[in-house]
């Protein structure tokens, strides 16, 4: 093949992309039925469930998500009462998020879910594999994140 040709569907950066994307919609159908959530719903929860109160930025920034996308979400969970927002008393602009005793709820039920479905995706490959796979996954990480810094 000529140097000048960039296979796509063989480009490291579009495979990576591809499966994160039809393995993010294939777990997508577990909150979407259960709940009715959207993938941003979705991960402003996960985050909020994980690390307990954020900003809204910080909502993105763990995510990888833009901020209207993140506001939507934020609006949402709070219309639905999972969400309790706190402005900050020494910068207005600033709220702190958190989940309410609602929402906290639905993220401990998905929580095992979640956990069910990789164990189910990760059964899928051999011992080996699996480790490999996170060996890899890890050190392409570690590759990306220099890079940016």
């Amino acid at each position: 093949m000529a140097d000048d040709i960039l296979v796509l569907e063989d480009f490291l950066p579009y495979r990576l992309n591809r499966l994160a994307e039809a393995v993010s919609r294939d777990f997508s159908r577990i909150y979407r039925e259960r709940y009715g959530l959207t993938r941003p719903e979705w991960r402003t929860l996960a985050a909020l469930g994980q690390y307990g109160t954020m900003t809204a930025t910080q909502i993105g920034a763990n995510s990888a998500m833009h901020k209207t996308k993140v506001s939507r979400a934020v609006a949402e969970l709070e219309r639905r009462g999972w969400l309790l927002r706190e402005t900050d008393p020494s910068d207005r602009r600033v709220e702190h998020l958190q989940l309410s005793r609602s929402g906290t709820a639905a993220y401990r039920a998905l929580v095992p879910l979640a956990k069910d479905y990789e164990r189910k995706l990760l059964a899928a490959l051999e011992a080996a594999e699996q480790a490999e796979l996170t060996t890899g996954l890890a050190a392409m990480e570690r590759i990306v994140t220099r890079q940016k810094g």
